[in-house]
């Protein structure tokens, strides 16, 4: 039998779902921007439905958001957010650090090891901010995948699109990525100690930091 496999189509409202939020990253939309239905149909030359799709799913991840004059706009954080957000990855990271600790396998602990050899030569060629963001951001995401908890991870997906948003804004600032990379060494060092309380100060302390940074941004 043929192993000839038919891939579908990807459906435009998925397409129009990363256009938009990868333009909302990449501040092509900023935040308080009006997002409006029509244009944005007229724009990609297509009806309004998978448009108005793709920004429902935008809203609900919180990425888009209805103002008080019901217009729909681009999330505008603020610090409550930053204390609600971050107040949620500590409750969560800080505590998936420890089971990863315990869980993770010698190989999978490696494969951390190299994703910062990685981020540290990234930074080193000065290569393009978003691939050192992702990164940083794939660093959490293995902490998160080997603790093999599978309602952990539910909980930490639904922040997800906020929280890249968030580290976005706190790669703002001289020499940050270097800070953060140190932070994640840190952090590392324990965790291939296999140190579960030193790790999971580290990862306490790293993420204040990240609130501290944060206030600084939005403050100015």
């Amino acid at each position: 039998m043929s192993n000839f496999m038919i891939e579908k189509p990807v459906p435009y409202y998925e397409q129009f779902y990363h256009s938009i939020k990868a333009m909302i990253f990449e501040g092509k939309f900023k935040p308080g921007d009006r997002i409006v239905e029509n244009q944005l149909a007229k724009e990609f030359n297509v009806s309004k439905s998978p448009v108005r799709e793709a920004i429902r799913m935008l809203e609900q991840e919180g990425l888009i958001v209805t103002d008080e004059k019901s217009r729909m706009i681009v999330y505008q954080p603020t610090l409550k957010d930053v204390e609600e957000i971050y107040f949620c990855r500590k409750a969560l990271e800080s505590f998936a650090i420890k089971l990863m600790v315990q869980k993770a396998t010698d190989d999978e602990v490696a494969e951390i090891e190299n994703l910062l050899r990685e981020t540290e030569a990234a930074i080193q060629e000065s290569q393009d901010a978003n691939a050192i963001i992702s990164m940083n951001e794939a660093f959490h995401n293995l902490i998160i995948e080997y603790t093999k908890n599978d309602r952990l991870k539910k909980q930490v997906k639904d922040l997800k699109s906020l929280m890249y948003f968030f580290r976005i804004m706190n790669f703002q600032g001289e020499n940050r990525a270097n800070e953060i990379l140190k932070q994640h060494s840190n952090i590392f060092v324990h965790i291939k100690n296999r140190d579960e309380e030193k790790a999971y100060q580290a990862m306490l302390e790293h993420l204040q930091m990240d609130v501290d940074h944060l206030m600084e941004v939005l403050k100015k």
